[in-house]
This record gives C-alpha cells, structure tokens and sequence, in this order.
C-alpha cells in the first residue's frame, strides 16, 4: 500500500496542483493538519481520500486533533504534534507512540522532513510544499507499507 503524506500547507494551492502532479499511484492521502482545510483541495485533484488532522493554526473544526490507522499490520498515529512534543524534541512522540501503541508516528508541525526510527518506532515527518523550514526544501512524502517487510519512506521535492 502505497500512501501519500503532506501537510503544514497553509493555504498554498499552487503547492497542491504541484503535489498532485508530481504524485505516484497512491491509495491514500495523510494531511498532518496547519491548513487541514487543503485536504478538500487534495481530494478534488486527486480523486482519492485524505484523511486529515488538526493543526496549530486550525480553528475550523474541520478535523480531530489525532487519527489512528491500522494498515498492512502497522499502527499508525496521524497527529500534526504541537500538543505532544516541546522545543523540536521529537523523541517525545515516542513516549507517546508508546503509550497509543503506534508503530509509527506521522506528524507535522516543524516543517522538516524525517523519517528516523527510534527503537521500534519510526517517525515520519513529510516536511512542508509551502514552507519548508531548516534547510530543507518543498516536499511532501510517499509511506509504502507491506504486511510483514520494513515501511519505505521517499520525498519527492516539489
């Protein structure tokens, strides 16, 4: 299964025509939230179903704090993270991945790119395609999950 992950897009259509072009088949579509309202956007080009959450700049009530997913035997947690770490230090998730029983943690929120495991979790951040942050450029990124091998992260650069 193949599943596309964006988010922290605050509002930037010009970057979402460019993440649906530049797209591989994906089955599924994760919006980390901040502009969780683009998800719409992202449906409509793509014809494919986003699930979405709420980030720190969301006051719409358009999406719930966290989602959790089983796909391909992984537990996912879709969360933008503003309430769950302090000061970038990401590692905090995992305390948390570990109390929600997450395998892996989606999130959004620093506007960096990662995908890093720690121990038995891995984190994955798909960056910002509006406002890339820390040296990074526009990105989104593409989860490929199979029941039984290891998950495969890429970015594609906008």
């Amino acid at each position: 299964m193949k599943i596309g992950i964006t988010g922290d897009t605050h509002g930037s259509q010009k970057a979402m025509r460019q993440i649906a072009q530049l797209t591989p088949p994906v089955e599924l579509w994760l919006h980390t939230g901040d502009h969780s309202a683009d998800a719409n956007f992202l449906e409509t080009l793509t014809d494919i179903p986003v699930i979405r959450v709420e980030g720190n700049c969301d006051h719409d009530g358009l999406a719930k704090p966290d989602e959790f997913l089983e796909k391909e035997g992984f537990s996912l947690w879709l969360t933008h993270g503003h309430k769950y770490f302090h000061y970038h230090e990401v590692s905090e998730l995992v305390w948390w991945a570990h109390q929600l029983e997450a395998r892996i943690v989606i999130y959004g929120h620093t506007h960096i790119p990662m995908n890093k495991w720690y121990g038995d979790v891995l984190l994955i951040n798909p960056g910002s395609p509006s406002r890339p942050r820390g040296g990074s450029r526009p990105c989104f990124a593409v989860l490929t999950l199979q029941e039984g091998k290891q998950p495969q992260v890429e970015f594609i650069e906008l």
